[in-house]
């Protein structure tokens, strides 16, 4: 038997009584399982022996039971997918996952000729937070760090962990002069939200670099600009600090 799926092959409630022949309403006492299993399978109901109907039923017991498997396993999957792409101390995307975003993005800015930009961002002096509070006390600084950063984006912005203290945000249609307006505003942000730790308020400050995507580039070649950008932002730091 072949099982046409969930649209009835006749009317639910009417039989399809062959070619060339009449339809006749079925009876109005018939059980709803069996109106839907007619309907379904294309069985006369005259067919419809105890035997048959039970293993009708059996097979669309096996048959829900089989579906609700498979949707449990595509959560599961989906679950560990996230798990995979997440960062394993904060809320983001690890490197791996960010730099597939980076790629993504780059194709589509260059298929579609829209700005998009890359903001790298280096937390200064966080040696010093791991040395005094642990590192019980510098992986909640990373996290504050990585709230912050979610809390002054757009939902279509993408952030990750690049590795230690620094993170690297995505900001999707936005060219050179916007992406460095939001890379000053990202760290002033950290610097008016303090971290606190053990009810003690700890300043943060960060260093940042910015570099517009541009058609051709490698991905490897943007992060490696930005980072360039963000090593000489933190060399003038040190320097109006002098």
């Amino acid at each position: 038997m072949k099982i046409s799926g969930t649209r009835p092959a006749t009317p639910v409630g009417r039989i399809n009584t062959g070619r060339g022949g009449k339809r006749g309403a079925a009876s109005a006492s018939a059980p709803r399982e069996i109106s839907d299993t007619t309907s379904i399978m294309g069985i006369p109901e005259a067919e419809l022996t105890p035997k048959v109907r039970a293993a009708i039923m059996t097979l669309m017991e096996e048959v829900g039971r089989l579906r609700q498997e498979v949707e449990n396993a595509q959560r599961r999957l989906e679950e560990l997918e996230n798990y995979a792409d997440q960062d394993p101390l904060v809320p983001v995307f690890n490197r791996r996952a960010f730099v597939r975003e980076l790629s993504r993005i780059k194709s589509f800015s260059e298929r579609y000729n829209a700005p998009a930009s890359l903001v790298y961002i280096d937390l200064n002096d966080f040696k010093q937070i791991n040395d005094r509070y642990g590192h019980a006390g510098g992986d909640a600084a990373l996290a504050h760090v990585a709230r912050v950063l979610r809390a002054n984006i757009r939902e279509s912005d993408i952030i990750g962990r690049l590795g230690g203290d620094e993170f690297g945000v995505i900001l999707v249609h936005a060219d050179e002069n916007v992406a460095r307006d939001k890379a000053q505003s990202l760290v002033a942000a950290l610097e008016e939200y303090p971290f606190e730790w053990e009810g003690e308020k700890i300043p943060i400050r960060a260093a940042h670099g910015v570099y517009t995507i541009k058609p051709g580039v490698e991905v490897a070649t943007a992060l490696d600009e930005a980072d360039k950008a963000m090593y000489a932002r933190k060399a003038q730091m040190r320097g109006e600090q002098d």
